[in-house]
């Protein structure tokens, strides 16, 4: 059996989808995007599912694209433009137009396009384990998924630009007194 990309659990009234690819911190390859959007529209499409939770296996969220997934030269910088419009763009766009609440549940990182996806969600808690990276200035990239739009709109242009730029993570605590996220843990983690 194929390992599944995206697990999806149903409990009465909500799903829970899990980005499954803990040895690679859940990094997104085309076939989990092809995954995840199925199962978002599985669960728009079930009357009885009235909210969705977002989350990822083992330590981490979502440390964004796979570079390995066919998509990065060793060498050069990498052109994801067609990963962008074929699948990053899309998704947000789903996540934001669900007719249901999407909470995203970040445990541990969440770097990348793997934070801007954490962000579309309706409510965002953290572990307190868990950090936001804007990567993308590693790579000499623009934050993409939607992180041009939300960040400034959840913590301001100064600081948006600040963590864009500079690529340093930021803390669930931090997130939190930003207002980046809804919510922290009081649980360890």
């Amino acid at each position: 059996m194929e390992h599944e990309l995206v697990v999806t659990t149903m409990h009465d009234g909500y799903r829970v989808l899990t980005l499954n690819r803990p040895d690679r911190l859940n990094s997104f390859t085309a076939a989990m995007h092809k995954a995840l959007m199925a199962a978002l529209i599985a669960a728009e499409a079930d009357t009885s599912c009235r909210a969705i939770v977002l989350t990822g296996a083992g330590r981490g969220f979502c440390a964004g694209q796979d570079l390995s997934d066919g998509v990065h030269t060793p060498g050069q910088t990498p052109d994801l433009s067609v990963t962008i419009e074929t699948y990053y763009n899309p998704l947000i766009r789903k996540l934001r137009s669900l007719p249901m609440p999407v909470i995203t549940a970040v445990n541990g990182v969440a770097a990348g396009a793997g934070a801007n996806v954490a962000f579309a969600g309706d409510i965002v808690i953290a572990a307190r384990s868990s950090k936001f990276i804007q990567s993308f200035a590693k790579l000499g990239l623009v934050p993409d998924a939607g992180g041009t739009w939300f960040l400034p709109r959840l913590i301001g242009a100064a600081r948006a630009r600040a963590i864009a730029l500079l690529a340093e993570p930021v803390t669930a605590e931090q997130a939190e007194t930003w207002g980046m996220i809804g919510k922290r843990s009081t649980t360890p983690s």
